[in-house]
């Protein structure tokens, strides 16, 4: 039973973030920010932005809708699996009864 606790820093969009993260939280945490400052230099090349905070805004919109759209497949498989599952128990049903 460990309660340790890791201190890191975080650079992105050219700050500085001093955390303090459980230690299974390390790798996630800066495989976060190594993709974060990845799409930074992606719309600063790509549409010369030069604004940190338009740029944090795209790069916080293009992850949340990732998360969004990879959730609504998400729900679209499972009613998918429902009604497949349904579909087989209604064939079950007829050939057991």
């Amino acid at each position: 039973m460990s309660n340790d606790k890791l201190k890191i820093k975080l650079s992105i969009a050219d700050r500085i973030y001093p955390l303090t993260i459980a230690p299974s939280q390390e790798e996630g945490l800066r495989k976060a920010a190594k993709k974060i400052e990845e799409v930074i230099k992606q719309y600063e090349q790509s549409y010369a932005v030069r604004d940190k905070q338009d740029v944090l805004a795209m790069c916080a919109l293009q992850f949340a809708s990732k998360t969004e759209q990879h959730s609504i497949n998400n729900d679209k498989e499972v009613i998918d699996a429902r009604r497949k599952l349904s579909d087989l128990v209604a064939v079950l049903d007829d050939h057991l009864t």
